[in-house]
């Protein structure tokens, strides 16, 4: 192996992916798997039996954790399938620009002004109220595979 190569590897750490393998048979309703390239939540999971000559097969209808789109994939229980790497962070809402981004407060006091308003309307609304209200609020980012969306809303009082 060359330097070259060796240098490239150690490079990499543990959170380096954006998923990770899970065999398709170990999936159950509610986990995280990857149709088409995008992060999907498992809604219903069914596994049918083998067949005379059919192999067992496990199928998912999942639910885009981002657009809120419905997916079928129908896989064997023993193929792997990929899996995000899902993390939800809380954030304090600042700002809201007119072209609907948002300006977020970090832990380390930094701000995060890179984010779109929701589109979901019902989550949307919320916000924008409680913060033409003057409330203190706290939104939830969900990120997976390089995509990132407020996804819930905490209201923690008045402003001071």
């Amino acid at each position: 192996m060359s330097d070259e190569e060796h240098h490239l590897e150690s490079k990499a750490d543990a959170g380096a992916s954006k998923t990770y393998p899970q065999q398709a048979g170990t999936i159950r309703k509610n986990d995280y798997l990857v149709i088409k390239e995008r992060s999907f939540k498992a809604v219903e999971v069914s596994t049918s039996k083998t067949g005379k000559h059919s192999h067992a097969k496990c199928h998912f209808v999942a639910i885009d954790i981002f657009n809120s789109k419905k997916l079928e994939d129908i896989v064997s229980p023993s193929h792997n399938c990929d899996v995000p790497h899902v993390n939800r962070t809380d954030y304090q809402l600042i700002d809201i620009s007119e072209d609907g981004l948002v300006s977020l407060l970090t832990k380390n006091g930094n701000t995060k002004d890179d984010l779109r308003l929701p589109t979901d309307d019902n989550l949307l609304t919320q916000i924008c109220d409680g913060f033409a209200d003057g409330k203190d609020l706290v939104v939830t980012v969900m990120t997976a595979m390089g995509e990132e969306q407020i996804c819930a809303l905490k209201d923690i009082g008045p402003k001071n």
